[in-house]
């Protein structure tokens, strides 16, 4: 008797948790989960202008990659899209060094060596309502102390000596995006006309080819 009571309570308890979890398999079968893009993906030093100018010139051949000392070039997955094979980088996880060894091994006009300071991957933009200094949270200047391009590229705002502002030097290596400590990362690359905006304090809200389903504002 006090067996058969036992497994009536099992029996009872499994199917009130399996009934309040049917919703949730519901929503799952209506809505299921989808791969999120890089937010943060940028073109190659001395990539023409232009992404689809860029995959038509570009054979896929990996010998960038492969010459690449920090290994920062990434290649899209073999789905059969135009991308299939084509070399980026997403400075969130390793940033280009400018070392220019991808654009001398590229063995058509995919890449063109460039000098250092005319390359242009893009330009840094900070979003001010989340760095640590702009909303008064700490000294950082991580950003600053790493660029290779100095204080053409990223500086100090003007009578202060921890908020940082990017210049126009920037050519968008990425290397400030790769060192910020700030999770959110508050500092991202985006295409230079955009980051012209953001720097005379226009709200963005635009979503760069280079770049899909990046969006950054303040």
């Amino acid at each position: 008797m006090i067996r058969r009571t036992f497994l009536q309570n099992i029996v009872m308890s499994v199917g009130v948790v399996g009934f309040s979890s049917l919703p949730f398999f519901i929503s799952r079968l209506l809505f299921p989960e989808q791969a999120i893009a890089s937010t943060s993906r940028i073109p190659l030093p001395g990539a023409l202008a232009g992404p689809q100018a860029f995959i038509e010139a570009c054979i896929g051949c990996g010998l960038c990659g492969e010459v690449c000392p920090p290994r920062c070039i990434l290649f899209h997955k073999s789905d059969g899209g135009p991308e299939s094979n084509k070399p980026y980088i997403d400075p969130a996880r390793k940033s280009c060094t400018l070392c220019g060894y991808c654009m001398e091994v590229c063995p058509t006009e995919a890449l063109t060596v460039t000098p250092i300071r005319e390359i242009d991957m893009g330009i840094a933009q900070i979003d001010r309502v989340a760095c640590y200094p702009w909303v008064d949270q700490g000294v950082c200047g991580a950003c600053v102390s790493v660029c290779p391009l100095g204080e053409q590229a990223i500086d100090y705002e003007f009578g202060n000596f921890y908020r940082p502002v990017v210049k126009d030097g920037c050519v968008g290596c990425g290397q400030c995006v790769e060192v910020c400590p700030e999770p959110s990362l508050p500092i991202r690359i985006v295409h230079r006309s955009e980051g012209t905006e953001a720097r005379h304090g226009v709200g963005i809200r635009q979503i760069d080819k280079w770049q899909k389903g990046q969006r950054l504002e303040y």
